[in-house]
């Protein structure tokens, strides 16, 4: 029951109210068409984010904003520190050719240079285009083509033969650097030459108008298009945020706030979270990979008081703890731990919403006692002190959300795309709703069109595809933007997603299947690792299913098989068919009889970002999946 008090105190003593107001409307019979909620932060009139180093320096100058990973562990990095760094490699850019408006690409993992490099190019009046680290050479070459970048920052060597080999055949190439072959330091090291005057004066030149960032998404389909963001879009995004969530954090936690950044800052969302960190003078670190076994060690040295990720990431969390349960011979115990953590979850969170009474005498016995076994285990997997969490990029399973509130850390989710500077909604700190992605973040507006499809509107919007004004005109009109995605606003303004309207399949019997609620729900039960429901045009919906290879390899060793087992021997196993057609029931209680998957193919691989069935962001390039297993498919429907 410790979150839940907690979060009774922290509404005592941190009372959004008064701040943040949610405004509901309702078309002609009754149903929310349409939910604003009220800026924190008002829009700023003049100045940009490439500000915030120098802001932090004058205002809190031995404040530390900054950890930085070393070989003898974590240094911290004060607002004086970065704001000195800054402006050497702003200076260095300018010395090296970039020009106000100019552009640089920055194509590394996650890591303290790329949050150097990101302010520096503002500083110094530029703009940034990331590239995922995980990038083909062909998809390098169009973001450098499309943008006009003639400035690449890549992190290794690897790297830079994927832009060379991109290029090769452009009759001019970009100037490369690589951060492991000291390419920061040769770039702070030209610009000695420079006044700083120079790198004031461009950087006082920007204002909330100015591009700050050209973005490109990683669609399933095409070549991707650039997200212009402005310093605005920015702004909007990270302070409201920032405004939103601090006081609450460091109300319940009683601690600094830090966290570590672990998702790709060539994402939007890593992004603006380090803006909203160093807007906030929240203590940020860096982690490379996502990978639970790699960053379980660096949460364990770092202690983050909340973080931010990716559904995957506590799927892995709470699967590592099973697996390590059945390998002690103590299944039926997690299992049992598991029960009573969502019911606690459940009955906690009704209890604080004041729509149920408190949790009785027995649960709570039950849950202090798996607490000692199980729900300790789990805080200590995410660093020990971790209280809260933000997941975002796809829906979070309701059932893991609770489970993990029964073990006492809240997992807020939140919706957006990179078109809406990140989060378009999250859920408000001190009212949880699982199974939603909560209301409009401040100072933006959601709504719902005739057809389903959920619009965003408000500061946060972006303002064009870059060289693209036919696919602008597609989805951005005066007001709105038109996301693409299908959902539901409920009386208090929160939004649930229920699918995406280009996947949406029509079976034969003309029957519309939002395939990606299903999707979401397989992929939460282990072994399965990536699936897509498939029945376009088809008597039945079906799925195509791959399997997890470290779940995979726990199934068969506590089953006493060989762990080496190939899957075209165990496609037609019964007792993991059998554990497979759980996982299709329990995603079936979302849908109706008839949107229900019937049938199910364990097909051999994993869909994967190396062979182009999987984004960047781990979304299913369902046209590239559908070809590879076309022979798949045809066998769910002879």
């Amino acid at each position: 029951m410790g979150v839940q008090q907690d979060l009774r105190r922290a509404r005592k003593r941190v009372d959004l109210t008064g701040r943040v107001s949610v405004e509901v409307h309702h078309d002609e019979y009754g149903h929310v068409r349409e939910a604003r909620t009220s800026a924190l932060v008002e829009r700023p009139s003049a100045g940009s984010v490439a500000d915030i180093p120098f802001t932090n320096a004058a205002e809190a100058p031995e404040a530390v904003v900054l950890r930085r990973r070393t070989a003898r562990g974590w240094q911290d990095v004060t607002a004086a520190e970065f704001a000195r760094q800054v402006s050497e490699l702003a200076r260095g850019l300018v010395a090296v050719g970039l020009p106000p408006g100019g552009r640089v690409a920055i194509m590394s993992r996650t890591r303290y240079e790329w949050t150097l490099l990101d302010f520096a190019v503002w500083a110094a009046g530029g703009q940034s285009v990331p590239i995922y680290p995980t990038a083909s050479p062909e998809q390098v070459a169009w973001i450098l083509r499309d943008s006009g970048t003639r400035l690449c920052v890549v992190e290794n060597a690897e790297h830079a033969r994927v832009v060379a080999a991109g290029v090769h055949a452009d009759t001019e190439h970009p100037r490369v650097w690589q951060i492991d072959d000291a390419g920061l330091e040769e770039i702070s090291g030209q610009g000695r030459t420079v006044p700083e005057s120079v790198v004031e004066e461009r950087r006082r030149a920007l204002g909330p108008r100015d591009i700050a960032t050209i973005g490109y998404t990683s669609g399933t389909t095409g070549n991707p298009k650039g997200c212009v963001l402005t310093h605005a879009n920015l702004h909007a995004e990270s302070a409201n945020l920032v405004r939103l969530l601090h006081p609450v954090f460091v109300e319940v936690t009683k601690q600094t706030a830090s966290t570590l950044l672990f998702l790709p800052l060539a994402h939007i969302l890593g992004r603006t979270l380090q803006l909203a960190c160093m807007q906030g003078r929240i203590v940020v670190g860096h982690c490379p990979s996502i990978n639970p076994d790699e960053l379980r060690p660096e949460l364990a040295s770092f202690k983050p008081t909340f973080l931010v990720g990716v559904p995957y990431l506590f799927e892995r969390i709470h699967d590592t703890a099973r697996a390590t349960a059945e390998r002690l011979g103590r299944g039926a115990s997690f299992a049992r731990a598991d029960r009573i953590a969502v019911g606690i979850g459940r009955a906690g969170l009704d209890w604080y919403l004041g729509r149920g009474p408190k949790p009785g005498i027995g649960l709570r016995l039950a849950a202090g006692l798996y607490d000692l076994l199980v729900y300790r285990r789990v805080r200590k997997a995410l660093g020990g002190r971790v209280r809260y969490a933000i997941s975002g990029g796809s829906p979070l399973d309701e059932r893991l959300n609770l489970f993990f509130f029964g073990c006492g850390i809240v997992i807020y989710e939140g919706y957006g795309l990179t078109e809406t500077t990140a989060a378009a909604t999250v859920v408000p700190p001190l009212n949880p709703r699982p199974g939603t992605v909560g209301q409009p973040v401040p100072g933006a507006a959601i709504r719902i069109d005739e057809d389903g499809e959920v619009l965003v509107g408000g500061d946060i919007v972006f303002s064009a595809y870059w060289n693209n004004p036919e696919a602008t005109r597609e989805v951005l009109g005066e007001t709105w933007f038109a996301t693409g995605d299908l959902g539901t606003l409920d009386e208090d303004g929160f939004l649930t997603i229920t699918g995406r309207m280009k996947d949406v399949l029509v079976t034969s019997g003309g029957k519309n299947v939002s395939p990606s609620v299903l999707e979401d729900r397989l992929r939460s039960r282990p072994p399965i690792g990536q699936c897509m429901v498939v029945g376009e045009g088809r008597r039945y919906v079906a799925a195509l299913v791959t399997l997890e290879p470290d779940a995979l390899e726990h199934w068969l060793a506590v089953r006493k098989r060989p762990t080496d087992t190939p899957i075209s021997q165990l496609q037609d196993d019964p007792e993991l068919r059998a554990d497979i057609q759980q996982a299709v029931d329990y995603a079936n209680e979302a849908v109706s009889r008839a949107e229900a998957i019937r049938e199910f193919r364990i097909v051999d691989g994993q869909f994967t970002e190396d062979n182009g069935m999987l984004t960047p962001t781990l979304k299913v390039r369902r046209d590239v999946v559908g070809a590879r297993h076309a022979a798949d498919i045809e066998w769910l429907y002879s």
